[in-house]
């Protein structure tokens, strides 16, 4: 699934193509993706402009002139293709479709039907069931080593899990935990109550770090995606442990093979002798 620097890769992309831009045609080819899509979902789009594009965790929010916001999902699949002269035939899994009045096309391909889209007054935002508990966002001014220390405080899972849970730092997803756990030397295993003070600075400095990097290279791709330009996300070829099983850690010179276990059904990597 798409995680926090995928999903801000793919609104950098929509910036310049749909700030400020008529929505000149929505062409919905199904009534549904992972939920239905809103009633009348064309119609209450259609001539109407789009003011910003903005990112709440691993959620696009784009804001329409009158006051309703777009809440768009991308799923585990889910791409935007953006093509600024006429487009090829759509694919079947071309579900949603927006065209500007200076001729751009957007188009959103969802082939398990993961993703969503919601409209929602402005007003209301806040409190929309996909938002209204989600922590700080890792990027912002909002979230610190403090911040960090406070959520974590209390917390007897481990610390692999603790970041993987959205309350507590929106946008972080399983390849930029085991990631920044490895860059902050913390093992994915330790209890999320005991990383306080030091390694809390750590490990706040190694999300914002990894975070920062991965939105710089595009994201990464493993199997879906892809920039809205079409090109591939290059962050992958930066892992430092995600999926570097059996190989020689890069952090250190202990000698051991990067670990992979099994967390909360999800994989985790890591260095056991650099991580504690």
């Amino acid at each position: 699934m798409p995680e926090l620097p995928e999903v801000e890769t793919v609104r950098r992309g929509l910036v310049p193509v749909l700030e400020g831009r008529r929505l000149a045609w929505v062409v919905q080819r199904r009534s549904d993706l992972r939920f239905p899509l809103p009633d009348d979902f064309s119609r209450r789009l259609t001539g109407r402009t789009v003011e910003t594009v903005e990112r709440r965790a691993k959620f696009l929010v784009v804001r329409i002139a009158g006051g309703d916001v777009l809440l768009w999902h991308l799923g585990m699949s889910g791409r935007v293709v953006i093509h600024e002269t006429a487009p090829p035939p759509h694919d079947k899994h071309d579900h949603i479709e927006f065209g500007t009045g200076d001729g751009m096309t957007i188009r959103f391909n969802d082939a398990r039907r993961f993703g969503f889209m919601d409209l929602v007054a402005a007003e209301r935002l806040a409190v929309h069931p996909m938002l209204a508990k989600l922590g700080p966002e890792p990027l912002s001014d909002d979230f610190s080593a403090v911040v960090l220390a406070q959520r974590l405080r209390g917390r007897n899972t481990p610390v692999k899990a603790a970041l993987l849970d959205q309350k507590v730092v929106a946008g972080i997803g399983n390849i930029y935990a085991s990631e920044a756990l490895f860059h902050a030397g913390i093992s994915p295993r330790r209890r999320a109550c005991t990383v306080q003070g030091k390694r809390a600075a750590r490990l706040a400095r190694a999300i914002r770090d990894v975070l920062s990097a991965a939105v710089a290279k595009g994201g990464s791709t493993l199997r879906d995606h892809r920039q809205p330009n079409g090109e591939l996300g290059y962050f992958q070829h930066a892992f430092a442990v995600y999926d570097r099983a059996g190989e020689a850690c890069p952090g250190c010179d202990c000698g051991r093979a990067i670990r992979q276990i099994a967390q909360s059904g999800r994989s985790t990597f890591y260095c056991p002798a650099r991580q504690r």
